[in-house]
């Protein structure tokens, strides 16, 4: 049995797309991980192949107010299938030699966990851990996190990782711990950890301070969604909706800067406005008691329905400076398709609420989603005008196919790809699911018309 405590490394891979920016986007899982095996002896590194301050970087690093910022770049070979498509691929993320040469820097790992986002970025996660077991090749890899989660079989298949795990994995990590590094976890180390469908309040605050730099911070109150769209896999992912306290979060928003001069914060969650009386109202009222000067964005989007008079008022006080709205299309008939978050009135009110609150219109910014399988491109193009009318930015979300939601196998059948070949395919870029030439136009002038 080993009694000396492991050293795990966790590793975020690079991405490998036709486009890729730092929309407030960090590996919140895998810090999760992190911080619980930190908090229990272990000792804990960190890699991130997307660190845009990595300390070889001579570039100048631009960050933009609210902490967002490009990822360094370099071109690299389509994918295969794609090589005739006139479109540049790239890698997004630190050079090759970088990552080579912080993998010889650290203590040999015991075990190393590398976690993954878009299913998509596939190839990205490939590369990485290919690099990873070139440099450790004896020590076991073990690959979690969304595409992990939704593309298992081709995870298993088409990766070096020793283990690919679903869904959560905190509840996991005993028996993996166990498993590859021979360490028994007894009552002094990790048998206390909380379940991964437990109280989120018994978890530690996420280790971002294991980066080289805390641009923003990442914070989810909840997880899990009430909804059930037919395009979105969070109901697959989390099946139960499970709340962190107001106290918890605003004691996680007041670490992050009191100690660390954090200053923008992006909310993940797929609810944060649902029971707002008992959880969001209690942390707006809490964060604005306490006059810190920080600034909030929700790029996974709000629901329009909780944004009441008050809800708007509470946001606005509390330091809101991005809102997106989950809207969707402006489709209100009772023959809606894909989801039925909002009613016409609902969505009007709202509006009118932000703006009754302060929000100004380049604050506001309304998600239509567009190239659903079978869409009629005209009614995304109507609903622009639309939201555009209401003194919102219309914010174009093109539709990524995901396994395991419901509009998955009409997405097979509309798409010009087979899907089920690679995850690559499902790219929102490839507009995998519009086949006309002419709907591919029409986008390409929708793109222009909510600058």
């Amino acid at each position: 049995m080993k009694t000396d405590s492991p050293h795990i490394l966790c590793i975020n891979p690079w991405i490998h797309d036709f486009a890729a920016f730092d929309f407030w986007a960090k590996p919140l899982g895998l810090l999760s991980i992190a911080a619980i095996l930190r908090e229990k002896g272990l000792k804990v590194s960190f890699i991130d192949c997307l660190d845009r301050f990595h300390p070889k970087e001579s570039k100048k690093i631009k960050v933009l107010w609210d902490g967002r910022g490009p990822f360094r770049k370099i071109e690299i070979n389509l994918p295969k299938g794609l090589e005739n498509i006139d479109k540049k691929f790239s890698r997004y993320g630190i050079k090759p030699q970088w990552l080579a040469a912080d993998l010889k820097k650290i203590k040999k790992p015991d075990l190393i966990f590398v976690t993954s986002l878009m299913t998509y970025w596939a190839s990205g996660v490939k590369e990485t851990i290919e690099m990873v077991k070139a440099a450790y090749p004896d020590v076991p890899v073990v690959l979690g996190g969304i595409y992990a989660s939704l593309c298992y079989a081709h995870a298993n298949k088409d990766t070096l990782a020793d283990l690919v795990i679903k869904g959560p994995g905190e509840h996991h990590l005993k028996k993996i711990i166990k498993k590859f590094t021979g360490f028994e976890l007894d009552g002094s180390n990790l048998s206390d950890l909380p379940d991964a469908y437990g109280d989120l309040d018994a978890l530690p605050f996420p280790a971002l301070d294991l980066q080289n730099k805390i641009a923003y911070a990442p914070i989810l109150t909840s997880r899990g969604c009430p909804f059930s769209c037919e395009y979105c896999a969070s109901s697959y992912l989390e099946p139960e909706i499970r709340r962190r306290s107001p106290e918890n979060v605003f004691r996680e928003i007041e670490h992050w800067y009191q100690n660390y001069g954090v200053k923008n914060f992006a909310f993940y969650d797929d609810a944060l406005l649902v029971n707002a009386r008992q959880y969001a109202f209690v942390l707006f009222e809490k964060i604005i008691a306490s006059k810190m000067d920080v600034w909030f964005h929700t790029p996974n989007a709000l629901h329009i329905k909780e944004i009441t008079t008050q809800a708007a008022d509470l946001m606005f006080r509390a330091g809101f400076k991005t809102i997106r709205l989950g809207l969707e299309t402006t489709d209100f008939s009772g023959t809606r398709n894909h989801d039925g978050k909002v009613a016409e009135n609902e969505f009007y009110m709202a509006i009118e609420n932000l703006k009754v609150a302060g929000f100004e219109k380049k604050q506001l910014g309304a998600y239509l989603l567009c190239g659903l399988p079978g869409q009629n491109i005209d009614e995304v193009e109507i609903s622009m005008h639309l939201v555009k009318q209401t003194g919102v930015q219309p914010v174009l979300a093109y539709y990524t196919p995901i396994p395991h939601t419901p509009m998955w196998e009409s997405a097979v059948k509309h798409s010009k790809f087979d899907l089920l070949e690679h995850p690559v395919f499902t790219n929102n870029t490839l507009f995998p699911c519009v086949n006309s030439e002419i709907d591919l136009k029409h986008i390409s002038q929708l793109k222009n018309l909510w600058i």
